[in-house]
C-alpha cells in the first residue's frame, strides 16, 4: 500500500468530508516521492477526484509551496515542489518531513479546528495542548523525539487496520516539535 493510499483512508471523515491540511500534506508527500505530478496523476494515486486534486495543487502554488513545471505544449499541467536558489527543492526536515510547508500547513489545521470546534460533536469538542521548556543536550532532545514517535507507534496499525479502531476513534493531529531556544 502506498504512502497516499495510507494518507487517503486516514483522511476520510464521517459524511465523506476531507479535511485540508491532509490532502495537501498526501500532495506534498507524492511531489516529493514522485518529483512531479499532474492533478490527474495525483488523483489516480492517492484515490481522490481530479478536480480536487487540481484545487489543492493551485492553493499550494498559490502560497508558494509548489510551482508548475515549464511545459512546451500540451495540456497537462506537471507541477513539483518549489525550486529554492540553486535549483534544490524546499528545505525538508528530518525523516521526510517537510519542514516550512508542513508547519504552514499544521497552522491552517489548528486555525479550522478552532473555527469549527463548536460544531464538533459534544465529546470531541476540547483538544489537549501543553509545552514545556527543559533543558537537553542534543542527543537528549533527539532521544525524546525518538520516544515521542514509539508512543505514537502504540496507535499506528490503526491506519491499516482500521475494523480494529474503537467505535469511537477519528483521526486527531498530534504535532511535536523540539527545537533549541537559542539566545539572541
Amino acid at each position: 500500500m502506498t504512502e497516499g493510499a495510507s494518507i487517503q483512508r486516514r483522511a476520510a471523515r464521517p459524511g465523506g468530508e476531507l479535511s485540508d491540511h491532509e490532502v495537501r500534506t498526501a500532495l506534498l508527500r507524492l511531489l516529493a516521492e514522485e518529483g512531479t505530478v499532474t492533478a490527474t496523476g495525483a488523483a489516480g494515486r492517492l484515490g481522490y477526484s481530479s478536480g480536487l486534486c487540481s484545487f489543492h495543487l493551485r492553493q499550494l502554488a498559490r502560497y508558494g509551496r509548489i510551482e508548475e513545471v515549464p511545459q512546451t505544449g500540451g495540456r497537462a499541467r506537471p507541477w513539483r515542489l518549489r525550486q529554492a536558489g540553486g535549483g534544490a527543492t524546499e528545505e525538508t526536515g528530518r525523516d521526510g518531513e517537510f519542514g516550512e510547508p508542513a508547519r504552514d500547513l499544521e497552522a491552517e489545521s489548528d486555525r479550522q479546528w478552532l473555527a469549527r470546534r463548536g460544531r464538533a460533536p459534544e465529546g470531541w469538542r476540547h483538544d489537549e495542548a501543553f509545552s514545556a521548556v527543559v533543558h537537553l543536550t542534543p542527543e537528549e532532545m533527539s532521544r525524546l523525539a525518538e520516544e515521542v514517535r514509539q508512543l505514537l507507534a502504540r496507535y499506528g496499525d490503526r491506519d491499516d487496520r482500521p475494523a480494529g479502531r474503537p467505535a469511537a476513534a477519528r483521526p486527531v493531529a498530534v504535532v511535536a516539535r523540539l527545537f533549541p531556544l537559542l539566545g539572541g
